[in-house]
């Protein structure tokens, strides 16, 4: 059979626009770079199961931080795009004028974190000790709560800016008498530690403290719906997990998943996710929670780290830095 000069031709243009349009679409595929930290909580469980790439249809780049300032200087150099922060480096970023918004509270810290200390019965035994925390975090912020709180000068004692990875293996040599860290870091410490205050005392002493998923404003303008995705497969997460926490169990697939993501060891997973109080989707979605309550804990938390010299300024309105606009469309969405 014989092939037309004309046809071989309009069949090598089809074949050229099949492979442009092909090439195009690839260049064109979506790459989300998100920074989430070795925290035991329900989103583990959609990330290791890759239900985040289904949803959003994109490619995501996890990167693993050890603390949130990391995350924040990774944010404000555009190297991420979604990023895992506790409220004190969030309430740090806002404050420094960083673009970016809070789009889903992941939960109110309690027991998760904690002053664990050893040789020390008292917090009158504090000065001249060596106590470490990852610097601007969580931690370091309910530190000077508690410290306040005792009426111990922090100048009393040596503050020592470790990570967790840092803290633990500082804590094993005896190089420090105390941490104030999160789990898994903090389960191990306390084998061989006691715990002098827990994030929930420091709570009741007018330091509350949360974790928080932001997003860059930027990436938020130009890709909303992954965005909104991103927070309806967040909003699952913590769904399946509040519909039935005892089923959350060291037999059950979703605490291996959030072992094998964070460090912790499987038995020690259901106790460490009752050290949050996780709110659900439809309480993300209230404007008070992704509204007033969080700003207001945004400014009081920047006002202390003012106070602390941690920030130069705090700013009049902390409103444009959270949002339960992205809540409110992933609730829709599974309604």
């Amino acid at each position: 059979m014989s092939i037309s000069r004309r046809s071989l031709l309009a069949a090598t243009t089809s074949i050229t626009l099949a492979l442009s349009f092909g090439a195009t679409a690839m260049a064109e595929e979506l790459a989300i770079n998100i920074a989430y930290q070795p925290i035991v909580e329900p989103s583990r469980v959609p990330q290791a199961d890759g239900t985040y790439e289904k949803a959003t249809g994109a490619k995501i780049n996890w990167q693993k931080f050890d603390s949130g300032a990391d995350v924040i200087a990774a944010l404000a150099s555009g190297s991420i795009d979604i990023g895992y922060v506790g409220s004190s480096p969030l309430a740090a970023g806002a404050s420094r004028e960083l673009p970016f918004e809070t789009i889903f509270v992941v939960g109110l810290i309690a027991d998760a974190e904690a002053l664990a200390v050893k040789g020390i019965d008292s917090p009158g035994q504090l000065a001249g000790k060596k106590i470490a925390t990852p610097f601007v975090s969580t931690a370091h912020y309910s530190l000077l709560t508690a410290l306040k709180h005792w009426n111990v000068d922090p100048k009393s004692l040596e503050i020592l800016n470790l990570r967790p990875p840092e803290i633990a293996a500082a804590w094993e040599r005896g190089d420090i008498d105390g941490a104030y860290v999160w789990d898994p870091v903090l389960s191990q410490i306390k084998t061989t530690g006691k715990v002098l205050a827990t994030s929930a005392d420091v709570a009741k002493w007018g330091g509350p403290t949360f974790d928080a998923w932001i997003v860059s404003k930027k990436f938020a303008a130009e890709h909303p719906e992954a965005v909104t995705a991103f927070v309806r497969v967040t909003g699952d997460a913590y769904a399946a997990y509040l519909a039935n926490p005892a089923a959350w169990n060291a037999a059950s697939p979703e605490v291996a998943k959030i072992a094998r993501l964070t460090g912790a060891k499987v038995e020690e997973v259901p106790a460490l996710l009752t050290g949050y109080t996780f709110p659900s989707l439809e309480q993300q979605a209230s404007r008070d929670l992704l509204g007033g309550a969080t700003i207001d804990a945004i400014a009081k938390t920047s006002a202390f780290l003012l106070e602390q010299g941690k920030i130069p300024a705090v700013l009049a309105d902390y409103s444009p830095y959270v949002s339960a606009r992205w809540a409110e469309s992933a609730q829709k969405g599974t309604q």
